[in-house]
């Protein structure tokens, strides 16, 4: 049964105001126990804004701000899972965890109850952070990818995590003589630059191709002054999927369906219209990447958005290619 203990946040470095990178050390006398690249763990802050479930007239549910007599919003504990993003040689050199984490906002710019927390987080001052020492989660390399050569991995956003880990231990395990038994093709997609998590490290990880592995970085909300970039792909990271392997983009697949169905095309058109085109890095083609994804032999992990996973399942299913999502 996991126990719980409270951890010591070391390290804190934001990405973006709503994106950041900390590291976690285990209560005094303890070790974080020994997990495998692609696991995640809960974590719980204990002065977090509570909410009660709510159903709604039409069926819906809806989380409303627990208050108590006075009016004012409830305080205590929330948990909740998340990937980790070091890889297990770090943890077992260093002693620390590390996660890759973006603060959650609802439609009207509410942050989630647990990120806003840890976004609090400061090494320096308010630095606890509670855990949990079970570490678990199926979502592992030697779990899902026996018997596929090549595989390729579709982080959007902080989906990018479990990726983490897993290129990273790959790339220790063969410079300590363990080589790796597959072709490693990683697609992340942020929305800027900064945000790119693990950016440089990959980059290093391919230029030493200790384990064959291509990366394929992108933003899909570039500022004209990232048009200068040209290591660095535009557009969602499934829209860059799509193109690789001569699909239409996600947007102009939904106005053609939106036209046959009779619907009202205004909103699929303003889609179309705000979404970036594919570009893929100067450096990469598409002749290249695909090469990489022959049928049969190709397995596609993808972690993040739940609509962006939806496609890429989609994506590789009419390209049948075998298919794994995070999710727990």
């Amino acid at each position: 049964m996991a126990e719980i203990k409270v951890g010591t946040t070391i390290f804190r470095r934001d990405l973006s105001p709503i994106l950041t990178v900390f590291r976690l050390i285990a209560e005094p006398g303890n070790k974080f126990p020994t997990y495998k690249a692609g696991q995640y763990v809960a974590l719980r802050r204990e002065n977090c804004r509570l909410t009660k479930r709510t159903a709604l007239p039409n069926g819906r549910v809806q989380y409303l701000p627990d208050l108590d007599e006075h009016g004012v919003q409830r305080r205590g504990p929330v948990t909740h899972s998340y990937s980790i993003s070091s890889a297990p040689f770090e943890t077992a050199l260093h002693g620390y965890l590390e996660f890759y984490v973006i603060l959650e906002l609802d439609e009207k710019g509410i942050p989630g109850r647990l990120t806003e927390s840890l976004f609090q987080l400061d090494p320096s001052a308010d630095k606890s952070l509670t855990y949990f020492t079970k570490i678990a989660g199926e979502f592992t390399a030697e779990n899902i990818t026996k018997g596929f050569e090549n595989v390729v991995m579709v982080g959007t956003g902080t989906g990018l995590a479990p990726f983490a880990s897993m290129i990273k231990q790959a790339d220790f395990d063969a410079s300590n003589g363990i080589p790796a038994r597959h072709r490693f093709t990683l697609f992340h997609a942020n929305r800027g630059f900064n945000e790119l998590g693990y950016h440089g490290e990959f980059l290093h990880i391919e230029r030493e191709q200790k384990i064959d592995f291509v990366y394929v970085p992108s933003i899909s909300r570039p500022e004209k002054e990232d048009y200068g970039h040209a290591s660095i792909g535009k557009g969602r990271a499934n829209n860059l999927l799509r193109s690789v392997l001569k699909m239409r983009s996600k947007e102009e697949e939904d106005l053609d369906l939106a036209r046959s169905n009779g619907a009202d095309i205004f909103e699929s058109e303003n889609r179309g219209h705000r979404a970036v085109p594919a570009q893929l890095p100067t450096h990469h083609s598409a002749e290249l990447l695909r090469d990489r994804m022959p049928r049969g032999s190709t397995i596609v992990l993808t972690c993040g958005n739940p609509r962006a996973m939806a496609d890429i399942e989609t994506i590789a299913n009419a390209n049948n290619l075998r298919f794994e999502k995070e999710e727990w």
